[in-house]
Protein backbone atom coordinates (compact mmCIF):
# COMPACT_ATOMS: atom_id res chain seq x y z
CA UNK A 1 0.00 0.00 0.00
CA UNK A 2 1.17 3.42 -0.65
CA UNK A 3 2.63 5.79 1.82
CA UNK A 4 0.35 7.59 4.01
CA UNK A 5 0.25 11.49 2.58
CA UNK A 6 2.24 13.69 4.99
CA UNK A 7 0.52 16.47 6.35
CA UNK A 8 1.31 20.39 5.15
CA UNK A 9 3.80 21.90 7.66
CA UNK A 10 2.25 24.75 9.58
CA UNK A 11 3.01 28.41 9.08
CA UNK A 12 4.89 28.76 12.10
CA UNK A 13 7.31 25.95 10.62
CA UNK A 14 8.53 28.30 8.00
CA UNK A 15 11.97 29.13 8.53
CA UNK A 16 11.98 33.09 10.08
CA UNK A 17 13.04 34.94 7.01
CA UNK A 18 9.92 33.48 4.91
CA UNK A 19 8.13 34.27 8.02
CA UNK A 20 8.87 37.72 8.06
CA UNK A 21 8.86 38.13 3.92
CA UNK A 22 5.10 36.98 4.42
CA UNK A 23 4.32 39.51 7.40
CA UNK A 24 5.92 42.18 5.22
CA UNK A 25 3.17 42.25 2.62
CA UNK A 26 0.78 42.08 5.73
CA UNK A 27 -1.30 45.77 7.11
CA UNK A 28 -2.19 46.29 11.01
CA UNK A 29 -5.19 44.33 11.09
CA UNK A 30 -4.11 41.14 9.15
CA UNK A 31 -1.13 40.95 10.98
CA UNK A 32 -3.05 41.35 14.55
CA UNK A 33 -5.17 38.88 13.34
CA UNK A 34 -1.71 36.27 12.62
CA UNK A 35 -1.06 37.07 15.84
CA UNK A 36 -4.40 35.61 17.72
CA UNK A 37 -3.62 32.12 15.76
CA UNK A 38 -0.90 30.77 18.73
CA UNK A 39 1.64 31.80 21.32
CA UNK A 40 4.90 31.73 19.03
CA UNK A 41 3.16 33.66 15.92
CA UNK A 42 1.77 36.12 18.56
CA UNK A 43 5.64 36.81 19.71
CA UNK A 44 6.54 36.91 16.11
CA UNK A 45 3.74 39.06 15.16
CA UNK A 46 4.93 41.73 18.12
CA UNK A 47 7.95 42.25 16.46
CA UNK A 48 9.21 46.12 16.04
CA UNK A 49 10.91 45.05 12.73
CA UNK A 50 7.29 44.39 11.09
CA UNK A 51 5.46 46.83 12.74
CA UNK A 52 7.61 49.26 11.88
CA UNK A 53 7.27 49.79 8.04
CA UNK A 54 3.41 50.41 9.35
CA UNK A 55 4.36 52.55 11.86
CA UNK A 56 6.21 54.92 9.53
CA UNK A 57 2.84 55.31 7.58
CA UNK A 58 0.86 56.52 10.63
CA UNK A 59 0.59 59.56 13.05
CA UNK A 60 3.12 60.35 15.74
CA UNK A 61 3.91 56.61 15.77
CA UNK A 62 7.99 58.14 16.93
CA UNK A 63 8.95 58.22 13.23
CA UNK A 64 10.29 60.93 11.56
CA UNK A 65 10.49 61.68 7.78
CA UNK A 66 13.89 60.02 7.40
CA UNK A 67 13.16 57.06 9.80
CA UNK A 68 14.40 58.10 13.16
CA UNK A 69 12.89 56.53 16.05
CA UNK A 70 12.69 59.24 18.38
CA UNK A 71 10.61 56.44 21.24
CA UNK A 72 13.44 53.93 21.86
CA UNK A 73 12.02 51.92 23.91
CA UNK A 74 8.65 51.90 23.45
CA UNK A 75 7.10 48.56 21.56
CA UNK A 76 6.31 50.01 17.86
CA UNK A 77 3.18 47.52 17.47
CA UNK A 78 1.92 49.53 21.10
CA UNK A 79 2.52 52.93 19.43
CA UNK A 80 0.56 51.94 16.34
CA UNK A 81 -2.73 51.00 18.16
CA UNK A 82 -2.26 54.89 20.02
CA UNK A 83 -1.71 56.70 16.66
CA UNK A 84 -5.39 55.30 15.99
CA UNK A 85 -6.92 57.15 18.96
CA UNK A 86 -4.49 60.45 17.48
CA UNK A 87 -6.28 60.27 14.04
CA UNK A 88 -9.93 59.38 15.69
CA UNK A 89 -9.69 61.78 18.47
CA UNK A 90 -10.52 59.77 20.95
CA UNK A 91 -8.68 60.57 24.24
CA UNK A 92 -9.85 61.58 28.05
CA UNK A 93 -8.82 65.51 28.87
CA UNK A 94 -7.53 66.95 32.29
CA UNK A 95 -6.83 70.15 33.38
CA UNK A 96 -3.31 69.47 35.72
CA UNK A 97 -2.27 72.66 36.68
CA UNK A 98 -4.41 76.38 37.29
CA UNK A 99 -2.74 79.54 38.32
CA UNK A 100 -4.33 83.08 39.22
CA UNK A 101 -4.14 86.25 37.06
CA UNK A 102 -0.94 88.40 37.43
CA UNK A 103 -1.90 91.61 39.80
CA UNK A 104 -0.31 94.41 37.78
CA UNK A 105 -2.41 97.42 39.13
CA UNK A 106 -5.40 97.90 41.40
CA UNK A 107 -8.51 96.54 39.55
CA UNK A 108 -5.87 95.60 36.96
CA UNK A 109 -4.60 92.11 35.98
CA UNK A 110 -3.15 90.26 32.87
CA UNK A 111 -2.88 86.59 32.03
CA UNK A 112 0.12 84.76 32.15
CA UNK A 113 1.26 83.76 28.73
CA UNK A 114 2.79 80.27 29.53
CA UNK A 115 5.74 78.49 27.26
CA UNK A 116 6.58 75.00 28.12
CA UNK A 117 9.17 72.15 26.97
CA UNK A 118 9.13 68.51 27.34
CA UNK A 119 12.21 66.48 28.15
CA UNK A 120 11.54 62.66 29.17
CA UNK A 121 10.30 62.33 32.36
CA UNK A 122 9.76 66.01 33.07
CA UNK A 123 7.52 69.19 31.91
CA UNK A 124 9.53 72.54 32.33
CA UNK A 125 6.99 75.06 32.38
CA UNK A 126 7.47 79.17 32.85
CA UNK A 127 5.09 80.64 34.99
CA UNK A 128 5.50 84.48 35.65
CA UNK A 129 9.57 85.30 36.60
CA UNK A 130 9.91 81.53 36.72
CA UNK A 131 10.32 78.54 34.81
CA UNK A 132 9.11 74.94 36.81
CA UNK A 133 10.30 71.24 36.08
CA UNK A 134 7.61 69.08 37.16
CA UNK A 135 8.52 65.25 36.97
CA UNK A 136 5.78 63.61 34.93
CA UNK A 137 3.63 60.46 36.58
CA UNK A 138 4.63 57.28 35.71
CA UNK A 139 2.08 55.35 33.62
CA UNK A 140 -0.21 58.37 33.31
CA UNK A 141 -0.73 61.62 32.06
CA UNK A 142 -0.25 63.62 35.27
CA UNK A 143 2.42 65.85 36.89
CA UNK A 144 3.46 65.41 40.39
CA UNK A 145 2.18 67.89 42.20
CA UNK A 146 5.27 70.00 42.96
CA UNK A 147 7.96 71.34 41.20
CA UNK A 148 11.22 69.12 41.39
CA UNK A 149 13.33 72.23 40.30
CA UNK A 150 12.52 76.11 39.84
CA UNK A 151 14.62 78.22 37.68
CA UNK A 152 14.77 82.18 38.15
CA UNK A 153 16.58 85.14 37.68
CA UNK A 154 14.02 87.35 35.41
CA UNK A 155 12.80 90.48 36.99
CA UNK A 156 9.63 90.27 34.52
CA UNK A 157 7.73 87.72 33.06
CA UNK A 158 9.75 84.90 31.28
CA UNK A 159 8.55 85.24 27.23
CA UNK A 160 9.82 82.30 25.82
CA UNK A 161 12.37 79.56 26.73
CA UNK A 162 14.38 76.72 25.31
CA UNK A 163 15.98 73.28 26.49
CA UNK A 164 18.76 72.18 24.74
CA UNK A 165 21.44 69.56 25.93
CA UNK A 166 21.08 69.75 29.98
CA UNK A 167 20.53 73.79 29.61
CA UNK A 168 17.45 76.45 29.83
CA UNK A 169 17.68 79.67 28.16
CA UNK A 170 15.34 82.06 28.26
CA UNK A 171 14.15 85.22 27.46
CA UNK A 172 12.45 87.71 29.43
CA UNK A 173 10.23 90.49 29.74
CA UNK A 174 13.44 92.65 31.84
CA UNK A 175 15.01 91.85 28.42
CA UNK A 176 17.76 89.81 29.42
CA UNK A 177 18.82 86.02 28.73
CA UNK A 178 19.36 83.41 31.61
CA UNK A 179 20.67 80.40 30.95
CA UNK A 180 20.90 77.65 34.00
CA UNK A 181 22.76 73.91 34.09
CA UNK A 182 19.73 71.92 34.76
CA UNK A 183 22.17 69.51 37.13
CA UNK A 184 23.73 71.79 38.81
CA UNK A 185 24.18 75.39 40.29
CA UNK A 186 25.67 77.17 37.47
CA UNK A 187 23.96 80.03 35.82
CA UNK A 188 24.43 83.14 33.61
CA UNK A 189 22.55 86.11 33.14
CA UNK A 190 23.30 89.15 30.73
CA UNK A 191 21.51 92.21 29.31
CA UNK A 192 20.10 91.78 25.75
CA UNK A 193 18.06 94.03 24.46
CA UNK A 194 16.38 97.47 24.98
CA UNK A 195 12.94 95.63 25.51
CA UNK A 196 11.15 92.12 26.28
CA UNK A 197 13.20 89.35 24.49
CA UNK A 198 10.02 87.46 22.53
CA UNK A 199 11.76 84.57 21.49
CA UNK A 200 14.64 82.36 21.96
CA UNK A 201 17.11 79.48 20.37
CA UNK A 202 20.18 77.30 21.42
CA UNK A 203 22.24 75.16 19.26
CA UNK A 204 26.02 74.41 19.34
CA UNK A 205 27.04 77.16 21.98
CA UNK A 206 25.40 80.15 20.24
CA UNK A 207 22.05 81.52 21.28
CA UNK A 208 19.85 83.70 19.42
CA UNK A 209 17.36 85.85 20.90
CA UNK A 210 14.74 88.39 19.17
CA UNK A 211 13.31 91.68 20.54
CA UNK A 212 10.44 93.72 20.63
CA UNK A 213 13.28 96.25 19.91
CA UNK A 214 13.31 95.49 16.62
CA UNK A 215 17.04 93.77 16.77
CA UNK A 216 17.88 90.05 16.08
CA UNK A 217 21.19 89.05 18.22
CA UNK A 218 23.35 86.00 17.74
CA UNK A 219 25.34 85.72 21.09
CA UNK A 220 28.64 83.59 22.23
CA UNK A 221 28.93 80.66 25.38
CA UNK A 222 32.48 79.73 24.65
CA UNK A 223 34.97 79.55 26.92
CA UNK A 224 35.89 83.66 28.07
CA UNK A 225 32.90 85.06 25.60
CA UNK A 226 29.94 84.08 27.38
CA UNK A 227 27.40 86.61 26.96
CA UNK A 228 29.45 88.68 24.10
CA UNK A 229 27.25 89.40 21.46
CA UNK A 230 28.40 88.08 18.09
CA UNK A 231 26.10 90.42 15.92
CA UNK A 232 23.26 92.07 15.74
CA UNK A 233 20.80 92.17 13.17
CA UNK A 234 18.14 94.87 12.27
CA UNK A 235 15.41 93.42 11.34
CA UNK A 236 12.99 96.69 11.36
CA UNK A 237 10.42 95.12 12.85
CA UNK A 238 9.16 93.15 16.19
CA UNK A 239 10.68 89.92 16.00
CA UNK A 240 8.20 87.21 17.77
CA UNK A 241 10.01 84.25 16.64
CA UNK A 242 13.09 82.54 15.61
CA UNK A 243 14.77 78.86 15.41
CA UNK A 244 18.36 77.94 14.12
CA UNK A 245 18.62 75.60 11.71
CA UNK A 246 19.84 71.84 12.30
CA UNK A 247 23.08 72.67 10.29
CA UNK A 248 23.66 75.32 12.70
CA UNK A 249 24.79 77.73 9.70
CA UNK A 250 21.68 80.15 9.32
CA UNK A 251 18.79 80.82 11.52
CA UNK A 252 14.84 81.94 10.90
CA UNK A 253 13.29 85.45 12.01
CA UNK A 254 9.47 85.44 12.21
CA UNK A 255 8.60 89.25 12.60
CA UNK A 256 5.32 91.25 13.11
CA UNK A 257 5.03 92.37 9.19
CA UNK A 258 3.79 95.92 9.95
CA UNK A 259 6.46 96.86 6.98
CA UNK A 260 6.81 95.55 3.45
CA UNK A 261 9.53 92.70 4.00
CA UNK A 262 8.98 89.71 4.21
CA UNK A 263 7.90 88.51 7.94
CA UNK A 264 10.24 85.05 7.30
CA UNK A 265 13.87 85.83 7.14
CA UNK A 266 16.81 83.52 7.00
CA UNK A 267 20.54 85.01 8.34
CA UNK A 268 23.97 83.72 7.83
CA UNK A 269 25.33 82.36 11.61
CA UNK A 270 28.80 83.59 10.27
CA UNK A 271 28.13 87.15 8.96
CA UNK A 272 25.01 87.97 10.45
CA UNK A 273 23.94 88.55 7.02
CA UNK A 274 20.23 88.34 4.99
CA UNK A 275 20.46 85.26 3.02
CA UNK A 276 17.03 84.89 1.98
CA UNK A 277 13.37 85.71 1.83
CA UNK A 278 10.46 83.51 2.74
CA UNK A 279 7.60 84.14 0.53
CA UNK A 280 6.22 87.13 -1.54
CA UNK A 281 2.34 87.62 -0.44
CA UNK A 282 2.22 87.85 2.75
CA UNK A 283 -0.55 90.88 3.76
CA UNK A 284 0.49 93.90 6.54
CA UNK A 285 0.00 92.75 9.89
CA UNK A 286 0.47 88.40 9.08
CA UNK A 287 2.93 88.27 11.69
CA UNK A 288 4.55 84.90 12.37
CA UNK A 289 4.25 83.96 16.00
CA UNK A 290 5.78 80.37 16.05
CA UNK A 291 8.95 78.82 13.82
CA UNK A 292 9.37 75.25 13.95
CA UNK A 293 12.55 73.28 11.50
CA UNK A 294 11.50 69.72 10.71
CA UNK A 295 14.93 69.34 8.61
CA UNK A 296 17.58 71.78 7.81
CA UNK A 297 15.05 72.51 4.53
CA UNK A 298 12.00 71.48 5.81
CA UNK A 299 10.10 74.26 7.94
CA UNK A 300 7.09 74.97 9.40
CA UNK A 301 5.49 78.55 10.09
CA UNK A 302 2.05 80.23 11.61
CA UNK A 303 0.45 83.42 12.91
CA UNK A 304 -1.64 85.92 13.09
CA UNK A 305 -2.98 85.49 9.01
CA UNK A 306 -4.64 82.22 10.25
CA UNK A 307 -2.36 79.75 7.83
CA UNK A 308 0.36 76.77 8.92
CA UNK A 309 2.86 77.56 6.10
CA UNK A 310 5.22 74.36 4.75
CA UNK A 311 8.45 75.83 3.37
CA UNK A 312 10.84 73.77 1.55
CA UNK A 313 13.73 75.90 0.78
CA UNK A 314 15.52 73.21 -1.61
CA UNK A 315 13.10 74.08 -4.12
CA UNK A 316 11.67 77.59 -3.40
CA UNK A 317 11.63 80.36 -0.94
CA UNK A 318 8.67 82.41 -2.66
CA UNK A 319 5.91 80.11 -2.24
CA UNK A 320 5.20 77.28 0.54
CA UNK A 321 5.30 74.05 -0.63
CA UNK A 322 2.07 73.27 1.29
CA UNK A 323 -0.47 75.81 3.25
CA UNK A 324 -3.87 74.98 5.86
CA UNK A 325 -5.95 77.48 6.61
CA UNK A 326 -7.38 77.68 10.38
CA UNK A 327 -11.32 76.78 9.94
CA UNK A 328 -12.77 79.73 11.92
CA UNK A 329 -10.48 82.25 10.61
CA UNK A 330 -8.62 82.60 14.11
CA UNK A 331 -4.77 83.18 14.29
CA UNK A 332 -2.43 80.78 15.44
CA UNK A 333 -0.12 81.05 17.84
CA UNK A 334 2.00 77.87 17.78
CA UNK A 335 2.70 74.86 16.14
CA UNK A 336 4.46 71.78 16.70
CA UNK A 337 4.93 68.56 14.03
CA UNK A 338 6.02 64.77 15.11
CA UNK A 339 8.66 65.02 12.17
CA UNK A 340 6.64 63.24 9.88
CA UNK A 341 2.68 63.41 8.99
CA UNK A 342 1.20 65.43 11.76
CA UNK A 343 1.37 68.95 12.86
CA UNK A 344 -0.97 70.55 16.09
CA UNK A 345 -1.66 74.23 16.29
CA UNK A 346 -3.23 76.30 18.93
CA UNK A 347 -5.38 78.69 18.12
CA UNK A 348 -6.05 82.29 19.91
CA UNK A 349 -9.77 81.68 20.86
CA UNK A 350 -11.31 79.07 23.09
CA UNK A 351 -8.30 77.16 23.58
CA UNK A 352 -8.74 74.98 20.13
CA UNK A 353 -6.14 72.76 19.46
CA UNK A 354 -6.00 70.61 15.99
CA UNK A 355 -4.56 68.38 14.61
CA UNK A 356 -3.42 67.67 10.89
CA UNK A 357 -2.64 65.21 8.57
CA UNK A 358 -0.24 66.86 6.28
CA UNK A 359 -1.23 64.25 3.28
CA UNK A 360 -4.95 65.62 4.05
CA UNK A 361 -6.16 69.31 2.96
CA UNK A 362 -8.55 70.14 5.70
CA UNK A 363 -8.25 69.76 9.77
CA UNK A 364 -7.90 65.88 10.71
CA UNK A 365 -9.32 66.93 14.80
CA UNK A 366 -9.95 69.70 16.86
CA UNK A 367 -10.35 70.20 20.50
CA UNK A 368 -11.98 73.12 22.17
CA UNK A 369 -10.30 73.36 25.62
CA UNK A 370 -11.24 77.16 27.18
CA UNK A 371 -14.90 77.10 26.56
CA UNK A 372 -17.16 78.93 27.53
CA UNK A 373 -13.93 81.30 28.04
CA UNK A 374 -11.89 82.33 25.69
CA UNK A 375 -8.22 81.61 25.95
CA UNK A 376 -5.20 81.70 23.19
CA UNK A 377 -3.42 77.99 23.17
CA UNK A 378 -0.08 80.06 23.98
CA UNK A 379 2.13 76.81 23.80
CA UNK A 380 1.56 73.23 23.10
CA UNK A 381 4.41 70.47 23.48
CA UNK A 382 3.34 66.39 22.59
CA UNK A 383 4.95 62.70 22.82
CA UNK A 384 3.57 59.87 21.51
CA UNK A 385 0.56 59.18 23.81
CA UNK A 386 -0.08 62.90 25.56
CA UNK A 387 -0.60 66.35 24.26
CA UNK A 388 0.16 69.13 27.14
CA UNK A 389 -1.75 72.62 25.93
CA UNK A 390 -0.55 76.15 28.00
CA UNK A 391 -3.49 78.15 28.19
CA UNK A 392 -3.55 81.64 29.53
CA UNK A 393 -5.07 80.19 32.88
CA UNK A 394 -4.19 76.32 33.21
CA UNK A 395 -2.40 73.71 31.88
CA UNK A 396 -4.40 70.99 29.88
CA UNK A 397 -3.26 67.74 29.14
CA UNK A 398 -5.05 65.87 26.31
CA UNK A 399 -4.69 61.40 27.36
CA UNK A 400 -4.74 59.30 23.90
CA UNK A 401 -3.65 55.97 25.51
CA UNK A 402 -7.22 56.12 27.57
CA UNK A 403 -9.93 57.22 25.47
Amino acid sequence: SPPPASSPSPLWALPEELLLLICSYLDAQALGRLGQVCRRLRSFTGRDVLWRRIARGCLNSGFTQLGTDLAVGVPVKERVKVSQNWRHGRCQRQILLKWKHKQVAPFFSTFLMPWMELDGEYLYLSQAENIEAYRLCANSAGLQRHPQAIFSGHQEDVCRFVLVNSHVVSGGGDGNIVLHKIHGSYSVKFSAHEQEVNCVDFQGGLIVSGSRDRTAKVWSLSTGRVGQCLHTVQTEDRVWSIAISPLLSSFVTGTACCGHTSPLRIWDFESGQLLTCLGNDFHRGAGVLDVFYETPSLLLSCGYDTYIRYWDIRTSTRKCVQEWEEPHDSALYCIRSDGNHMIASGSSYYGVVRLWDKRQTRCLQSFHLSSPTSSPVYCLRFSTTQLYAALASALHVLDFTTP
